[in-house]
């Protein structure tokens, strides 16, 4: 039998807006677990990751050493799935957190794509960060290109390789972040893309790309990147995002490809949605995304 764990990170200290720590028990109440079940799975809920109750700020990284010690243990969490052969879900939490999940499934696989959905780039640099919101830090971190400090604990981390990375649904991106992400090469589909070139034809050659010599695909999600009026329950709200279909096209082609490695949802954030409505989508994104489907 297929084997699922849960992994929830009450992280909302890499965010600008409080709240996510919440979205955990979001997910859960939602019926996650009992919906992986119901797809044949063999699941366990590793309960949640909390963060220490005080740390300090460093390099315009705010809370930094909160921050560092969830990656670090969401790292360990997640690498302990993978050597058990289950897939880690992990459920946000701010979009942080997925410095220590993408390490782990590098640090497991070796050479992996990474296929991040999200509103944002998230490629910012404690230089460039307008903010110092770690949440807009992790996918470069595991690319390399710094913080080095969100995803080396220690073990020597594998970075992944910017040939086999694709975000998805960027419609917010910093100036700063945009022209490091261009020096860099990562590929981006941005609403205006998905827009042009339809949703099927972007997430065939996200695979494509992500999945080029690889062992597989880690997917981190942010639901900021679907419009607000289908999840208004996340602190970056940015208006004109992927319609509910289009995000659940992406998920279901994903599980049809069978190469998802690892799975991220964050930033749902309980505290501004509206009767669990976010919290409902970002289960059904996760059901999904594990091969759940629609006649």
């Amino acid at each position: 039998m297929k084997k699922v764990d849960v992994i929830g990170v009450q992280m909302d200290l890499g965010a600008g807006t409080r709240g996510v720590n919440m979205g955990p028990g979001a997910i859960r109440y939602a019926g996650v677990i009992d919906g992986i079940k119901e797809l044949g799975y063999e699941v366990e809920d590793k309960g949640d990751i909390i963060p220490l109750k005080t740390g300090a700020t460093a390099d315009n990284m705010r809370n930094y050493e909160q921050v560092i010690d969830c990656n670090r243990r969401l790292y360990e969490a997640c690498k302990a799935s993978h050597e058990a052969g289950a897939m880690p879900v992990v459920l946000g939490g701010d979009h942080s957190i997925a410095a220590g999940s993408i390490s782990a499934t590098a640090k497991h696989f070796g050479k992996i794509g990474v296929i991040w959905v999200d509103a944002h780039g998230d490629w910012n640099s404690a230089e460039t960060s307008p903010s110092g919101n770690m949440h807009g830090m992790p996918f470069s971190a595991v690319c390399g290109a710094g913080p080095n400090e969100m995803v080396d604990f220690g073990q020597e981390p594998v970075f992944v390789d910017i040939a086999n990375c694709v975000q998805i649904g960027g419609r917010d991106i910093d100036t700063e972040e945009r022209i490091r992400m261009k020096e860099y090469g990562v590929t981006v589909f941005s609403i205006a893309d998905i827009d042009r070139m339809g949703m099927p034809a972007v997430i065939e050659k996200a695979i494509e790309i992500a999945s080029n010599g690889t062992e597989g695909i880690h997917v981190s999600f942010d639901v900021d990147a679907i419009s607000p009026e289908f999840a208004p329950g996340t602190g970056t709200t940015v208006h004109s995002g992927l319609t509910l279909r289009e995000a659940f096209y992406l998920v279901e082609t994903l599980a049809e490809s069978k190469k998802v490695l690892a799975l991220d949802l964050v930033e749902v954030n309980p505290m501004i949605d509206i009767k669990n409505q976010t919290g409902r989508v970002g289960c059904e994104l996760i059901l999904s995304t594990l091969g759940k489907v629609v006649y």
